[in-house]
């Protein structure tokens, strides 16, 4: 049996669930939040799963507001212990069934990278983030989103 591929388009369908993560004001902790985040979506697919538009929320983007009305679940996922994500969504009205914090959950060490990123810079961004922190920040989405 063939598979249908599923075409998204703004305000036409929706998600199961919507995941927020801020994606961190430049820091390792925010661009694994946003790598992790996108390693859920691979793993479970758009059906289950969608990155929401954090800045949609507080600027009343329509499509933005009515996927997260039809999600059955939102989980936030922040990088550091502000969680603007939760935050955000919290103070948009909606309700957050899973809050992910990085350094917290998986213990990881913030590190703006603002610091270190500058002209004479020799270390890749890249350098910065592990795949297993970003595997098990994953996972633990993964795990947020099919928990009943």
């Amino acid at each position: 049996m063939e598979e249908k591929e599923m075409k998204f388009e703004a305000g036409k369908n929706t998600h199961e669930n919507v995941i927020f993560a801020c994606f961190g004001g430049l820091s390792n902790t925010g661009i694994t939040a946003a790598l992790a985040s996108m390693e859920a979506v691979k793993e479970l697919g758009l059906e289950k799963v969608a990155i929401g538009c954090l800045g949609g929320l507080p600027t009343n983007v329509g499509p933005v507001f009515g996927k997260s009305k039809a999600a059955k679940k939102i989980v936030t996922v922040d990088g550091c212990p502000f969680e603007c994500s939760k935050k955000i969504v919290e103070k948009t009205g909606f309700k957050v069934a899973k809050s992910i914090v990085l350094v917290r959950d998986i213990g990881m060490i913030k590190k703006a990278l603002h610091e270190d990123i500058a002209p004479k810079t020799v270390k890749p961004l890249m350098d910065y983030i592990y795949d297993e922190e970003i595997r098990r920040a994953k996972e633990l989405i993964v795990k947020a989103i099919k928990d009943k």
